[in-house]
């Protein structure tokens, strides 16, 4: 213990308890409403690139015959694939459906990423994947079809 919290205790208490309290109330705040800006943030990333690769179709078939180079696959169906997992696996996201299921091809994806194409954009790959791994792990929240249809099946077994 320190010579001023010795010496002026009800000092010390006094100046800690407005902390104290502002983090119990930070901590009340509900997890289903940040589980669901996870779930929206991280799908839009993906969803809005998947709208690109559609909408500049040969743009997009270019990038990975070029850039990104993915190994073992073919630039046109490595294209293809990403299109499809970008525009189809955020929605679940959105909806929070098959949360954590859905989360594997991105994480995936990230990796890929990660590996082949931007080895330098760690920094924005690791907050995508944290993102990830926290719906991963901790599921979509209360504001989610997983939760409603969780919900119904209690009750109805």
């Amino acid at each position: 213990m320190t010579a001023l919290a010795q010496s002026h205790p009800g000092f010390i208490a006094s100046v800690r308890a407005p902390f104290v309290s502002a983090r119990a109330w930070l901590e009340r705040f509900p997890l289903s409403i940040l589980q669901l800006g996870l779930r929206i943030g991280i799908g839009a990333v993906f969803f809005k690139s998947g709208l690109l690769k559609i909408n500049s179709w040969e743009f997009a078939v270019k990038l990975f015959q070029d850039e990104y180079k993915v190994p073992l696959l073919d630039p046109v169906f490595a294209a293809q694939l990403t299109a499809f997992v970008e525009l189809t696996v955020p929605v679940f996201l959105f909806l929070g459906l098959a949360t954590r299921l859905a989360t594997l091809p991105l994480l995936g994806m990230i990796l890929v990423i990660q590996i082949f194409v931007y080895p330098q954009a760690w920094t924005e790959h690791l907050m995508w994947a944290s993102m990830l791994v926290f719906l991963l792990t901790r599921g979509p929240g209360a504001l989610s079809l997983d939760h409603l249809i969780e919900q119904l099946l209690t009750r109805g077994g």
